[in-house]
């Protein structure tokens, strides 16, 4: 794995966007609920989109190290817009159709225990300030990173 990423500029670049805003994530939550979660480093949803950071750091340090006219930089741009439109919408409204469904089940007091037994997860998706936020710092990092590797 170490010689994957250090091997290939492009990928580490995204994995760095994709750890730095995992990190905000935490950081944000500790400032706002006063407690420190690291479960967060690991799970979805939440400000910024980590998704987002990770496809455009991907899609900006290809832009810097290769070019905005070939078909690599059209290949991460298209598959960029994909998982950011994915995250703002088919994910988010998961989330909240686990949020309604958390509901009913909290509330029904004759369910079955294979229902009853385990809350689904809510935090799946991202509003589109959470998306627009990853792309941003996935846009410096892939870019800065990029630039600085050429």
């Amino acid at each position: 794995m170490k010689s994957l990423l250090l091997g290939n500029p492009v990928l580490a670049l995204g994995a760095l966007a994709w750890l730095l805003a995992q990190i905000i994530k935490v950081l944000l939550n500790a400032v706002q609920r006063k407690t420190w979660d690291l479960k967060i480093l690991l799970s979805s949803g939440g400000m910024p989109s980590s998704h987002s950071a990770f496809v455009c750091a991907v899609a900006a340090s290809i832009a810097q190290l290769y070019g905005l006219g070939g078909p690599l930089f059209a290949l991460a741009a298209a598959l960029a817009l994909v998982v950011m439109y994915d995250a703002c919408n088919v994910r988010r409204a998961a989330g909240e159709q686990a949020k309604v469904l958390n509901y009913l089940l909290n509330h029904l007091d004759q369910i079955s225990p294979e229902l009853a037994g385990q809350a689904l997860q809510e935090l799946l998706g991202h509003t589109p300030l959470q998306v627009f936020m990853g792309a941003l710092l996935g846009i410096t990092v892939g870019a800065g990173g990029g630039f600085w590797l050429k």
